[in-house]
């Protein structure tokens, strides 16, 4: 008797599998498709997930520089908008100067002519309601009679003109005293968003003094913010290297390097204040560690005018990070001069600056909390200490 072994079996099966209905095949195919797709599906949502998880890690490891820079920008916002402001305050102030001064003459015009109409209706009322018939009765001709009449007729209407300049002098000084009180409501306004901007500024100022203060005590933070701010002083030598490069390229020969016989020592200071930190190696106030320092930093009031410390060009006036408002100028004779933590600029990339110009105004942007000038002196991208070249005081 022959067994049946597993190739019988084998073929059972097929047999069995080939009997099944095509439509059934295509059910499972779709199935193990739509399996897929899901699958597919899934996995597009977990990249899309990780990729929002990586863009807000990366803005939570937002630059420590940028954060200053950010409320920085909004401290010059607040500041320029009180300025503004302050100047239309003093420019309505002057409005109500003028106005007051209008009302002066037009109160002296008035009581002038209430007097003088006064004076009249004295007179008109001792000479009795059918006074002014009196003197055109005396008359002793038909030519005296007409003299007598053109005189009455002159004061009449010299009466009547006084009557409406009056009139319309108390008009105007009443119009007068309308724009005046305007022109209060209007001062007033102004003084509340004056106050209002203060406020704002001082609040800025507060969360700035609060970020730098949390810098030093987070030390992921702190140690960042170094590295930011060497990789600005770098961006700085970079920038600097580019200009003299370009200088030379453009110049018909090599600028001669030096500064003429006898400026050494003598060239005018960038701002008035004290020197707060030197040339060199220095602490850096903020971060109580030491730093290579390629300029001096100068302690100024906020606002006072910052000064080119000899002709130039202006070849960069922007925002760098850590430094604030930073202002760059060549002075084609191999120098470059930076000043930097500025509260504005008063002047544009090409512009031609005399020595002395004011070029800007001082302030506390970049990474400072008070009111300095940073100062530096570039012989080609070479620093150089700026007190052995400013005039000693």
């Amino acid at each position: 008797m022959r067994r049946v072994g597993p190739p019988a079996t084998a073929l059972c099966l097929l047999i069995a599998v080939c009997l099944v209905p095509p439509a059934v095949w295509a059910d499972s195919i779709n199935e193990k498709i739509d399996k897929e797709r899901k699958t597919l599906e899934q996995l597009k949502d977990q990249i899309e997930e990780k990729r929002r998880q990586a863009d807000e890690a990366s803005k939570k490891r937002e630059s420590i520089l940028q954060g200053i820079q950010t409320l920085d920008e909004r401290h010059m916002r607040y500041r320029q908008s009180r300025q503004d402001i302050s100047r239309k305050l003093r420019k309505k102030d002057q409005e109500i100067e003028t106005i007051n001064a209008q009302i002066a003459r037009l109160r002296e015009g008035v009581q002038v002519r209430q007097q003088a109409i006064l004076a009249r209706l004295r007179v008109q009322y001792m000479e009795g309601r059918f006074g002014h018939w009196k003197p055109l009765l005396a008359s002793d001709s038909y030519g005296d009679f007409q003299r007598r009449l053109r005189y009455l007729s002159a004061v009449s209407e010299r009466d009547y003109s006084l009557i409406e300049t009056f009139k319309s002098d108390m008009a105007t000084m009443q119009e007068a005293e309308r724009q005046r009180e305007a022109a209060r409501v209007g001062m007033l306004a102004y003084k509340r968003s004056t106050e209002k901007h203060l406020e704002e500024i001082n609040a800025v100022k507060k969360e700035k003094k609060l970020y730098l203060t949390k810098l030093t005590q987070e030390k992921e933070s702190y140690e960042r913010a170094l590295q930011e701010l060497e990789r600005s002083a770098s961006r700085i030598d970079s920038l600097l290297r580019e200009l003299e490069q370009r200088r030379r390229a453009a110049a018909a020969k090599p600028p001669a390097g030096h500064l003429q016989r006898g400026v050494k020592g003598g060239l005018p200071w960038p701002a008035e204040g004290s020197v707060l930190t030197y040339f060199g190696r220095q602490k850096h106030p903020t971060f109580n560690t030491y730093v290579q320092r390629k300029g001096i930093e100068i302690k100024t009031l906020e606002g006072s005018a910052i000064h080119a410390v000899m002709p130039g060009t202006v070849v960069y006036a922007d925002w760098l990070k850590g430094y604030g408002l930073v202002i760059i100028l060549d002075h084609a004779n191999g120098f470059f001069s930076l000043y930097a933590h500025a509260s504005k600029i008063l002047t544009s990339v090409g512009a031609q600056v005399a020595s002395g110009q004011a070029i800007g105004e001082t302030g506390d942007t970049g990474m400072t909390g008070e009111n300095t000038l940073y100062f530096e002196l570039r012989e080609g991208a070479e620093a150089v200490d700026p007190l052995q070249w400013l005039a000693r005081r």
